[in-house]
């Protein structure tokens, strides 16, 4: 089954939150309350983590993956330049909304990680563990010039291509040379979704990020994965980022950098989802 026709198995779902904001999501398992909470990159959506969804089918864990502020079905956050703390917020008002309660593991995949660490720093109680895959560590350490050139050049992709240009151009480099073509079709299809707001506020996010400032306050188990066919958050990247949190970097093997879904068996593993 192609991720396009497994994901028909994990239909979209929506919940409002305490303060009226609607936040659209998928899961799958069978244990009662949430055990992993998954968040999903800057040029994609919930529909990304198809095979960890797979892997909970009928087991005895819950296994939930949002859209974003801003993505799919969940209202933007208010600021046109938002922080973490911002998508932290959210994250815990959604978890509120659903009732869960018990500590997860919280997985946060390339600009999700950002989001997954100052989620995580804001509550540690609420945490199990940390797991990072192929994460971005933020621009927030650039000097300015760097900074304002990473945020305006992607940026400036999305005016000039739109999301079905920009997905067009860019998902195949999101995966190793060598991935089968429907997961490259997956790849497109999730980013040619993305609403340009949304995404303009990510990437806002993305240029201020600084995951190391974050790790710095955990004292949860830290796990930091990705592939060494990864050329957009490359493997010396995220060693830097599993020096930041005091662990070693987990090689996912030839896989590129959309690893939940070139590389499932080895993510699903990390995660304990078997």
């Amino acid at each position: 089954m192609t991720p396009l026709e497994a994901l028909a198995l994990h239909p979209l779902r929506s919940v409002a939150l305490a303060d009226g904001a609607r936040v659209s999501f998928r899961d799958a398992g069978a244990a009662p309350e949430a055990t992993h909470v998954l968040l999903h990159g800057i040029g994609s959506a919930s529909g990304s983590w198809v095979r960890q969804l797979d892997a909970a089918r009928g087991q005895v864990l819950r296994v939930l993956a949002w859209d974003a502020p801003g993505y799919g079905g969940s209202d933007a956050v208010d600021s046109d330049w938002p922080r973490a703390d911002a998508y932290a917020e959210r994250l815990w008002a959604w978890l509120d909304a659903l009732d869960v309660q018990a500590p997860v593991t919280l997985v946060g995949h390339s600009l999700g990680a950002l989001m997954a660490a100052r989620t995580a720093a804001k509550a540690p109680q609420r945490v199990r563990r940390l797991v990072l895959l192929s994460p971005a560590a933020g621009y927030g350490d650039a000097e300015a010039a760097v900074r304002d050139k990473k945020l305006q050049d992607r940026l400036a992709t999305l005016e000039r291509l739109g999301p079905q240009g920009m997905a067009q151009a860019r998902a195949a480099a999101m995966l190793s040379p060598g991935a089968a073509p429907e997961l490259v079709e997956a790849v497109r299809d999730s980013m040619s979704q993305v609403i340009p707001a949304g995404y303009t506020q990510a990437a806002r996010l993305l240029a201020h990020g600084q995951i190391a400032t974050d790790l710095a306050q955990l004292n949860c188990p830290v796990a930091v994965a990705s592939g060494s066919a990864d050329t957009i958050t490359t493997p010396a990247a995220c060693q830097a980022v599993a020096q930041a949190a005091g662990v070693a970097w987990n090689d996912l093997g030839p896989v590129g950098h959309a690893c939940p879904l070139e590389a499932p068996g080895q993510v699903n593993a990390l995660l304990g989802l078997h």
